[in-house]
């Protein structure tokens, strides 16, 4: 049996979603930039998935801009925020993914901006409090905090965070990779003028996400040589992941409720099943209501086979992972896990779910993690 139960790295792709992408595969090959009847009617397919993004998130479809994935999106609106807007203070936390985390500390080393850390407690949690006084104690500043952690699945209260941060007339990004078509957004009622996007996180197709801007920001593109994207980002767009990317988020909405409860499910039951099978477990991370329904983070007790937990995992066909996917194949520990000194002598597993996951492949997964722990355990 193989069990994949790292759905926060990627997920796979919906069935529905390839079915909207084949015709633009084979029959609709124009540029879109290109003024013939070949490139306008494959244009006037990027414009209905721009407005089907933007009506989900109650924004302008003017405000929604394709790129290559998250990663591309954080770095476009970070770089051009302290480029283009005179920002020279920044506010993040040391949890946030790599995207985030290393371009800011890339622009504190070319000295662009200097860079402040909000304080977490031991779960995580972002102190608003310090948040605000960060703010109050510096000029305008980029705050950048992410709305769900993809290690752990610490949610930050975005709206509350959005509001503190329009007191302070900061620029407020949020890296909203792990949430987005998981979560209802009406960006409206949130004081936020960035939000990322990556499609294959909710069952579209790897190498296309949004940014959105908010209308009232105005800043210059981050990729030069062409005027697409409304002059936005140079290069010719990736039709295809762009109808698989529209078409990913239409399904994401219309199940939302379903789906949310199927896997909540699902990972409070393995939540159960763990505890009750491999003694000493322990769960890193926010309380469940304030987390990621998607993601659990779990600190198996020290063993024989703590560093090669994961591949076990892998043999017994059981895919899972030691924290961001990103950073999979280094040997470097977690960042985020370091970040709230969980003990490092505890092999730490992320396990995280989706629609297509099932209780037979956690019980699955469940028995061979006892089976593994049932006599390696150090005492």
């Amino acid at each position: 049996m193989k069990v994949y139960l790292d759905n926060a790295a990627t997920t796979p792709i919906d069935p529905d979603v390839l079915e909207a992408m084949i015709p633009m595969m084979k029959n609709h090959f124009g540029n879109p930039s290109s003024i013939h009847s070949y490139g306008r009617e494959v244009r006037a397919e990027i414009e209905k998935a721009r407005k089907t993004v933007a009506k989900l998130l109650h924004v302008s479809p003017s405000e929604i801009f394709f790129t290559s994935g998250g990663t591309e999106a954080n770095n476009t609106a970070l770089q051009c925020t302290v480029r283009d807007l005179g920002i020279k203070h920044a506010i993040t936390s040391r949890i946030e993914h790599h995207a985030v985390l290393h371009t800011l500390q890339e622009l504190e080393r070319e000295e662009k901006i200097n860079l402040s850390f909000v304080d977490l407690d031991e779960k995580g949690r972002v102190n608003l409090s310090h948040l605000e006084e960060l703010l109050t104690n510096n000029d305008r500043s980029l705050v950048s905090l992410m709305h769900a952690n993809n290690e752990i699945g610490n949610l930050l209260p975005i709206k509350r965070a959005g509001e503190i941060c329009a007191k302070y007339n900061a620029v407020f990004h949020s890296d909203t990779v792990q949430t987005m078509g998981h979560y209802a957004f009406d960006l409206r009622e949130l004081n936020v003028q960035f939000v990322t996007c990556a499609s294959h996180k909710f069952h579209g197709p790897k190498g296309i996400g949004f940014l959105y801007i908010n209308g009232n920001v105005k800043i210059h593109p981050f990729i030069f040589g062409g005027s697409q994207e409304r002059n936005m980002r140079g290069g010719t767009e990736n039709v295809y992941g762009i109808i698989g990317l529209a078409k990913a988020m239409e399904i994401a909405h219309e199940h939302m409720e379903e789906h949310q409860a199927y896997i909540r499910g699902l990972k409070d039951y393995m939540t159960e099943k763990l505890m009750a099978s491999v003694p000493g477990v322990e769960f890193n991370g926010d309380e469940p209501d304030h987390s990621l329904y998607t993601v659990l983070n779990v600190s198996f007790p020290p063993s024989a086979i703590s560093e090669m937990l994961l591949f076990n995992l892998d043999i017994s066909g059981i895919a899972a992972s030691g924290g961001s996917a990103c950073s999979s194949g280094s040997n470097v520990g977690s960042h985020v896990l370091s970040a709230l000194k969980v003990n490092p002598d505890r092999p730490a597993v992320r396990f995280s779910f989706s629609k297509y996951s099932t209780k037979e492949e956690i019980d699955f997964a469940v028995e061979k993690l006892k089976e593994l722990f049932s006599a390696k355990v150090i005492c």
